[in-house]
């Protein structure tokens, strides 16, 4: 009948925590449709990645996973969120599969080191990395897979030409991500 103050607290924060998720996860459904095709394989340069990077500095490691499992689920059943505004499950299972699923690593890894170095920025970057090697190595693997072609000339064609453009999505997410979840902090909006 009545509620505790610890209670309505914990309410409180999980109504913040799902309002929050909820906003990032639509910035990442926003951002990421958007992609240049590239002559040398058939995976465009997306923002995917920047808004990934994103949600991993903004929220840590759990919440951007639960912003990347929704994401994923919103492109699966068709809305058209993934690369050139598209959706469907033949995106998970086609040659970019992998790196869709990589996803969940890249934004885990990301908000790990947010969480474990806290306003220590060369350590988003690490974490970063790590999280574009593991999102690589499902991608390249997964291509491989289903292409039939050697590991080498995958990571010729899905990896080595995206490194550069990569990079610089962790380093603007860094600059913007830092600032905003700051800007989170202070409001109480995400602990």
């Amino acid at each position: 009948m009545f509620e505790s103050t610890a209670e309505k607290t914990e309410k409180k924060v999980n109504v913040k925590d799902m309002t929050v998720i909820a906003l990032v996860t639509a910035v990442i459904c926003i951002i990421a449709p958007f992609s240049i095709p590239i002559a040398i394989s058939p995976i465009p340069i997306t923002l995917a990645l920047f808004a990934l990077f994103l949600a991993g500095i903004i929220l840590g490691k759990w919440k951007g996973v639960v912003c990347t499992v929704i994401y994923l689920l919103l492109g699966m059943v068709g809305l058209p969120v993934f690369n050139g505004f598209s959706g469907g499950v033949q995106k998970l299972v086609g040659p970019t599969g992998g790196y869709l699923i990589g996803y969940l690593f890249l934004v885990f890894f990301t908000g790990l080191f947010v969480e474990k170095f806290p306003n220590k920025i060369p350590m988003y970057f690490v974490g970063g990395i790590i999280g574009i090697i593991v999102c690589y190595a499902f991608g390249t693997v997964w291509f491989v897979l289903q292409y039939k072609v050697g590991f080498l000339e995958a990571l010729t064609m899905c990896v080595f030409p995206y490194i550069p453009m990569d990079l610089v999505k962790l380093v603007a997410a860094v600059i913007i991500g830092s600032q905003v979840r700051k800007i989170l902090i202070r409001q109480n909006l995400i602990s």
